[in-house]
C-alpha cells in the first residue's frame, strides 16, 4: 500500500518524536516502503533578522543538521530498513509539503504536541502538512 514514507523530525525535541519514529518504522516494515527521515533548518529569511548572523551562518546550520541526523538515523532505526536521511532549508511546513510532492510520498506520518488553547487540534505545522499535502498524513501525538 506504502512504497515511499515520509517521517519529519525535530531533532532539537527527539523525545516527542519517539510515537511517530515507531509508526514510521512499523509502517515501512509492514509494506517494504522507502523512509525518508527529514528534518528541516528554519530560514531566517531576508532584511534585518539575518544581518545579525554571519554570512555563512545558514550553510553551516544545514551541515551541522546533516551530521546530526544521519546521526540519529544510524541509531535510531534498523539496518535492514531502506532509509534516507534528508536535510532541507526554509518553511518547515513548507518544505516537508513540497518535498513529499516532490518524491511522491505515499505517506507523512508526523509527531504533534498535546494541544494546547492556542492549538486548537494540532500543532502550527501538523495542521498545515495535513491541509496541504498531496498524500495521507498521519499524526501521532507524544
Amino acid at each position: 500500500m506504502y512504497r515511499d514514507i515520509l517521517l519529519p523530525i525535530d531533532l532539537n525535541d527527539v523525545e516527542t518524536q519517539e510515537k511517530a519514529l515507531g509508526t514510521a518504522i512499523a509502517c515501512a516494515k509492514t509494506f517494504g516502503a522507502r523512509l525518508r527521515v527529514m528534518t528541516v533548518v528554519p530560514d531566517f529569511g531576508v532584511g534585518m533578522v539575518r544581518s545579525f548572523f554571519p554570512a555563512d551562518y545558514q550553510d553551516k546550520a544545514v551541515a551541522e543538521t546533516k551530521e546530526r541526523l544521519e546521526a540519529y538515523v544510524r541509531e535510531k532505526l534498523p539496518e535492514d530498513l531502506r532509509a534516507e536521511p534528508v536535510v532541507s532549508h526554509g518553511s518547515i511546513h513548507g518544505e516537508i509539503v513540497r518535498f513529499a510532492r516532490e518524491t511522491k510520498a505515499d505517506l507523512i506520518v508526523m509527531a504533534s504536541h498535546r494541544p494546547g488553547l492556542s492549538d486548537y487540534l494540532l500543532g502550527p505545522n501538523a495542521e498545515w502538512v495535513v491541509r496541504h499535502a498531496a498524500c495521507s498524513v498521519r499524526v501521532v501525538r507524544d
